[in-house]
């Protein structure tokens, strides 16, 4: 009932905040939308991507080829070591031709993401990552920060690093 007592329905439709966050159908948030609020959710969207990407990676054996001195393959870059790993065993084909190693045997382990992270990185000398598929297009970096890394050994990005 409206205020002068009939049963006519009312013709407009209201949806609650949660309703607009949720992106349910039949809310319009365009008229609302700032450019700082899209900059905002294109991040928002991108951390879960990563997330998910991570939690991926931690679940998945990877393969980690051993230099010639029965080292894990590493690289150094802008003061990082990072642990080369790749998906499987093309990748890492792809990566010895890269390199003009095609020729070579590379030995190498199947090792579980999760353990790279949370175990060998913490052994590397100085700050270090997972560099996962290296010179793919595909490849992906899990640099040592916190979240990825123990915090023991992440790189703190506001300057006050605990390494």
């Amino acid at each position: 009932m409206n205020e002068t007592g009939d049963e006519t329905a009312l013709a407009t439709q209201q949806f609650s905040r949660l309703a607009e966050l949720a992106g349910e159908p039949g809310t319009d948030t365009s008229a609302r939308t700032t450019p700082e609020a899209e900059t905002v959710d294109e991040e928002a969207a991108a951390r879960r991507q990563f997330a998910r990407l991570l939690g991926e990676f931690r679940r998945t054996a990877v393969l980690v080829p051993f230099d010639e001195q029965g080292s894990l393959w590493t690289a150094d870059f802008n003061g990082v070591r990072w642990i080369c790993a790749f998906s499987d065993e093309e990748a890492l084909a792809r990566f010895a031709v890269a390199r003009g190693d095609a020729e070579r045997e590379w030995t190498y382990r199947t090792i579980l993401g999760a353990r790279l992270l949370d175990v060998m990185v913490p052994m590397l000398p100085g700050p270090g990552g997972v560099a996962l598929d290296a010179g793919s297009a595909d490849g992906m970096l899990f640099p040592p920060v916190a979240g990825i890394v123990p915090d023991e050994v992440a790189v703190d990005l506001g300057g006050t690093g605990t390494r």
